[in-house]
């Protein structure tokens, strides 16, 4: 899929990382890279969580981006992972060298602005409001409330059929 740009501070907080206002010190570089280690490792935990099917998952960041590789069971699969790292508060680019074991059609992405609701975005996907749900589930189990969005995440809009 490649690489997929996010608002780094308006997502979930998951990690206390980011751009340090030290100057670059050795004792500084370290504690960055201890930090975006456990980013990862927390990251990870959070995927294996909401049961998303990765086999051999790795997730490495440096600054806000995010690498991801594994083998994600199917294009959900592998499209969920980039959105639960990508919409993590300090990710400002997932870089997804995942591979997919079942292939199917890649769903379209939508930055939602203020304003935005899932019936909203429907209509504008799908010409229909009332299949928001759709949205929603698509984006189980990173949403647990179809009227908690917020602007700068990016949701996953499905292809229908």
């Amino acid at each position: 899929m490649g690489l997929f740009s996010f608002i780094k501070d308006a997502g979930a907080k998951i990690f206390g990382i980011g751009t340090t206002t030290e100057e670059d010190t050795a004792e500084a570089v370290a504690e960055e890279l201890k930090l975006e280690k456990a980013a990862a490792e927390k990251l990870k935990e959070t995927i294996v969580d909401l049961q998303l099917q990765v086999e051999n998952l790795d997730i490495f960041i440096d600054d806000d981006i995010a690498i991801i590789k594994g083998l994600a069971y199917d294009q959900t699969t592998k499209e969920k992972v980039v959105l639960v790292v990508g919409n993590s508060k300090g990710i400002a680019i997932v870089d997804d060298q995942m591979e997919v074991e079942q292939t199917e059609p890649e769903a379209q992405f939508h930055t939602v602005i203020s304003g935005d609701t899932l019936g909203k975005i429907a209509k504008e996907f799908y010409n229909d409001a009332m299949k928001y749900p759709v949205i929603f589930e698509a984006n189980k189990p990173m949403l647990s409330d179809p009227d908690k969005i917020y602007p700068g995440q990016l949701l996953r809009i499905p292809v229908l059929g």
